[in-house]
């Protein structure tokens, strides 16, 4: 079992953590859909996953609701990367655009979350999903309470 402070991190060094180590004995949303962070930066997350036949919705395609899910998680984790140690926050609000379906065959989607104000309060950031070939797949933003 991992033993970590993760009250004594940074939002930044958490993220830096997670991206290095991949823990796999803390169970998350990223370790149940397989999401990579591929980038950590401050104020900015880049996560990746593949789609696989899990993810169908009804019509056969990758479900709204993963789309949804990679973006808070890219956005949330970017702002996390603002915060200090012992700060937490939660979505207030998310709003999501989808443009087109995703595949559910391995598809690699990749979401890019970044902070458009990291206040005392609230904070704000932007994200967008792209494809394997770049193409956009959906765009949202969100308002987090900071904690």
């Amino acid at each position: 079992m991992t033993t970590r402070d993760f009250t004594a991190m940074t939002g930044l060094e958490m993220m830096r953590w997670v991206q290095t180590e991949r823990p796999t004995d803390i169970p998350s949303i990223g370790r149940l859909l397989g999401m990579r962070f591929d980038e950590v930066d401050h104020g900015r997350i880049v996560i990746s996953l593949d789609t696989r036949p899990d993810f169908a919705n009804p019509l056969g395609t990758v479900h709204g609701g993963i789309a949804a899910t990679l973006l808070d998680s890219a956005m949330g984790c970017a702002v996390h990367t603002t915060l200090p140690a012992g700060t937490g926050y939660t979505t207030l609000e998310l709003k999501v655009n989808y443009i087109r379906a995703a595949r559910t065959d391995g598809q690699a989607l990749t979401a890019t979350g970044t902070v458009i104000h990291a206040g005392r309060r609230t904070a704000t950031a932007e994200g967008k999903v792209v494809d394997d070939q770049g193409k956009l797949m959906a765009h949202a933003t969100t308002t987090c309470m900071i904690l």
